[in-house]
C-alpha cells in the first residue's frame, strides 16, 4: 500500500460530530504507526449513493444490505482519487 484513505463522517452541514472525532483519532493513530500517508475523505451521502447504484443495478434488498458498506467505501476511494486529479 502506498497510502491509507479513511472516510470522514461529517454531518450534512459539514461539522464534525462524535463519529468524525473518532475517525480523526484513528487517523492520528495510523499516522503514528504507519510509514505511509494517511488521508481523510469526506464520506457524506456515500451510503445513499451506494444504495442508489445498487438499486439501479437491480439488486435485491437483501443484497443491497450486504453490499452497501463495501460499495460506499469504493465511492469514498473514487472521490479521493478524483479530488487528487483536479
Amino acid at each position: 500500500a502506498q497510502a491509507l484513505v479513511l472516510g470522514l463522517p461529517l454531518s450534512l452541514d459539514g461539522t464534525e460530530g462524535l463519529a468524525a472525532e473518532e475517525a480523526c483519532r484513528l487517523a492520528r493513530n495510523f499516522r503514528l504507526s504507519l510509514d505511509i500517508p494517511v488521508f481523510m475523505q469526506d464520506e457524506r451521502l456515500t451510503s445513499r449513493e451506494a444504495e442508489e447504484r445498487l438499486r439501479d443495478e437491480g439488486h435485491s434488498f437483501e443484497r443491497l444490505r450486504e453490499e452497501v458498506d463495501s460499495r460506499a467505501a469504493a465511492i469514498i476511494l473514487e472521490d479521493f482519487i478524483n479530488s487528487r486529479m483536479r
